[in-house]
């Protein structure tokens, strides 16, 4: 892939899980003029964050595996290979959160966890 932010080791996205959707989106977009495009992705809502034309970030609805969680953001990092960059963090003393699982038409991601507990999402992305 040829976007640099698809590329091995660098920050690609950007997401809100939050448990008032619209509240979310009313504030981001008078805080920073984000235009809010909702998408219909299998089951659930999804909204992108747009400056101009540009995908900044996206907002969801906290999912039934986040728990007790409360609503946060979370950043995703591109790697080559998700089975392998989650096997490689828990080598590293890291821990698994949430397995490599697929979202359909974008890539196949995990979140992992460092020795310290700080949370990141890995990523690797479909060609298209």
């Amino acid at each position: 892939m040829t976007d640099p932010m698809k590329q091995h080791g660098a920050f690609s996205w950007n997401e809100l899980m939050t448990t008032d959707v619209d509240a979310a989106k009313s504030f981001y977009s008078s805080l920073f003029g984000w235009k809010m495009e909702d998408m219909q992705t299998n089951d659930m809502g999804y909204t992108i964050a747009k400056t101009g034309d540009k995908e900044m970030a996206g907002i969801m609805g906290m999912p039934p595996e986040a728990g007790d969680m409360p609503p946060a953001w979370g950043a995703y990092v591109t790697v080559d290979d998700v089975e392998l960059s989650a096997a490689q963090a828990e080598k590293l003393g890291g821990k698994v959160i949430l397995p490599p699982r697929d979202i359909p038409d974008v890539g196949r991601f995990c979140v992992i966890c460092d020795p310290q507990g700080a949370t990141l999402s890995l990523i690797a992305y479909f060609d298209k």
